[in-house]
C-alpha cells in the first residue's frame, strides 16, 4: 500500500465517490472524496493531494465539459505539482484531449476498468515523483552553489579537546536531534556541521546552508520558506525556500544568534510545526529537515537580556557543542598551516614551498583572534609573497598586545590596530567587534580582508 500519497476524488455521482474510493483504499491509504468542486480550495490547503481525480461536468443537463476545464485550470494555478486525471464520458473524448492542453496529465472514460483506472494513477503518481525529485535537484544544486566552499573541508584535528568534541558529534550526528554549535568566529562552525552531516544517516540527501547573518529582514521568508510567482516584485517565477531545498537532509543555520525576535518568532513556528508556507500561498508544505545551528554570540545571555527567545533556543538546542577557539587548541596549528599551505601551493602554482622554523614559531606564539579564517589568509598572503623556497616571516603582532599604538600616523596601519583591537576585546566575536568600531558586519570582513587577518 503507498501510503505517501494522497488523492482527492471529485464528483456529484455519490456511486461513483464509493466506488473509486473503496477500489483505491486497497492501493493507497490517504484517499478523500468530495462532491463539490468548491471544496477543492480547502482540500489542497488542508490535504495538499498529489493526485485529483476530477469529474467534468457537475450539474444535470450539462456535458460541455466546461466546468471540468475551469477547475483543472484552477488547481494548476493554485497547485502546479498536483496531478489532474479527467474522468469523463465517451462523447467527452475530444474535450478532455483538449483539457490535457491545459495541464491534465490524462483522462479516463467512465464507467472505467479497475486495471486501467490503477494503471493511470500509478503512472501519474510516478511522473509527479519524478519531476519533484529533478525540481528538488535544480534547486539544490543552485542553493550549493553558496555552500560550495565548505563542500571540500575535512576536519583534521590533533588536539584532545577536539577530539574529544568530534566523539560527541559523532553520537549526536546518528540520530535527528537538532544541534547547536557555539564558537568564536572562524573556529569551524560550518566544517563541524557538514562534518555532522556526513556522519548522519542522511548524508546522502542534501546538505544545505543558510547564513542568516547576510539575509534582510525583506528576503527572510522567501530564502527560508520559498514563493510563488508574482508574491512580490521580483518574483518571477515560484521558488522552493531553502527548508524544501534541504528536505530529508540537513539544514545548517549559521549565525542564527542575528535574527531579530519577529524573524525568530516565525523560524519557531515552522520548527515547531515542521510545515512551511511559502510566500503568495496559503498551503502548508510538510519539512523533513535535520538542524544544525551555530552563532557566534552569547546566546544564552541573549536569552537573559530578552534578545532571543527562550523557546526557540530549546527547539534548536538539543545538544550543544562549544567550539574552543584556535589558541586553545595549538597542537592543531602547524597541521592546519601545513594543509593551508599544500592548498594554496596548489593554487598559485609554487611547488615545494615550505615553513621556515622561524615561521612556524610565529604561528605558535600568535593568539589568532581570527581563528582558522584568519591562519588561512594568513598562509595564503605568505605563499603569495614568498620568493625563494621557505615561508620565512608572517608579518604577525607577536607580541599580542593590542593595547600597544602603531608606529607613526599610517592611516593603514592604524586601521588594522584597531581592527585587531576590537576583535581582541570580544574574543573573536565578529557583530560585537564592528559595533565597537561603528561598522557593518560586511565592512569589517572587507577590512579583515584587506589586512590579512
Amino acid at each position: 500500500m503507498e501510503k505517501s500519497y494522497c488523492i482527492l476524488i471529485v464528483d456529484d455521482d455519490e456511486d461513483i465517490l464509493t466506488s473509486a474510493r473503496l477500489l483505491l483504499k486497497q492501493h493507497y491509504s490517504n484517499v478523500h472524496t468530495a462532491s463539490d468542486p468548491r471544496e477543492i480550495n480547502s482540500f489542497l490547503t488542508k490535504y495538499q493531494p498529489d493526485l485529483i481525480l476530477l469529474d467534468m461536468n457537475f450539474q444535470r443537463g450539462v456535458n460541455d465539459g466546461r466546468e471540468g476545464i475551469y477547475w483543472l485550470k484552477h488547481i494548476k494555478e493554485v497547485s502546479p505539482e498536483t496531478q489532474v486525471i479527467l474522468m469523463t464520458a465517451y462523447g467527452e473524448v475530444e474535450i478532455a484531449v483538449q483539457a490535457i492542453k491545459s495541464g491534465a496529465y490524462d483522462f479516463v472514460l467512465k464507467p472505467w476498468t479497475n486495471e486501467k483506472l490503477l494503471s493511470t494513477i500509478g503512472t501519474a503518481l510516478k511522473f509527479s515523483r519524478e519531476r519533484k525529485k529533478v525540481e528538488q535537484l535544480e534547486q539544490t544544486k543552485t542553493t550549493l552553489e553558496d555552500s560550495i566552499a565548505i563542500k571540500n573541508e575535512d576536519f583534521i584535528s590533533k588536539s584532545p579537546a577536539m577530539q574529544n568534541l568530534m566523539r560527541t558529534l559523532e553520537k549526536v550526528a546518528a540520530t535527528d536531534a537538532n544541534i547547536l554549535l557555539l564558537g568564536e568566529n572562524g573556529t569551524g562552525k560550518s566544517v563541524l556541521a557538514l562534518a555532522a552531516h556526513r556522519m548522519s544517516g542522511r548524508n546522502k540527501n542534501s546538505f544545505i546552508t543558510v547564513d542568516l547573518g547576510a539575509i534582510s529582514h525583506s528576503l527572510f521568508e522567501s530564502e527560508l520558506f520559498g514563493h510563488k510567482k508574482g508574491a512580490f516584485t521580483d518574483a518571477k517565477d515560484d521558488k522552493a525556500g531553502r527548508f524544501e531545498t534541504a528536505n530529508e537532509g540537513t539544514l545548517f543555520l549559521d549565525e542564527i544568534g542575528n535574527l531579530d525576535m519577529a524573524l525568530q518568532s516565525k523560524l519557531l513556528t515552522v520548527l515547531q510545526n515542521r510545515k512551511a508556507t511559502r510566500l503568495g500561498e496559503n498551503r502548508e508544505r510538510e519539512i523533513d529537515v535535520r538542524l544544525i545551528s551555530a552563532t557566534n554570540m552569547p546566546i544564552h545571555q541573549m536569552v537573559n537580556d530578552h534578545q532571543f527567545r527562550q523557546d526557540l533556543l530549546y527547539r534548536i538546542n538539543t545538544v550543544e557543542i562549544q567550539i574552543p577557539p584556535l589558541r586553545e587548541r595549538q597542537e592543531d596549528i602547524p597541521i592546519l598551516a601545513v594543509r593551508f599551505l599544500e592548498k594554496f601551493c596548489r593554487k598559485y602554482h609554487k611547488s615545494n614551498l615550505r615553513f621556515s622554523p622561524a615561521s612556524m614559531d610565529e604561528l605558535y606564539q600568535y593568539h589568532w583572534p581570527g581563528n582558522i579564517r584568519e591562519l588561512e589568509h594568513t598562509v595564503e598572503r605568505s605563499v603569495i609573497l614568498a620568493e625563494g623556497p621557505y615561508i620565512e616571516q608572517l608579518g604577525l603582532h607577536l607580541n599580542n598586545n593590542t593595547d600597544t599604538q602603531p608606529n607613526g600616523l599610517n592611516l593603514e596601519e592604524m586601521e588594522k590596530h584597531y581592527v585587531l583591537k576590537a576583535l581582541d576585546k570580544n574574543r573573536g566575536n565578529i557583530s560585537k567587534a564592528a559595533k565597537d568600531l561603528g561598522l557593518t558586519r560586511a565592512a569589517l570582513y572587507r577590512r579583515m580582508e584587506k589586512h590579512g587577518l
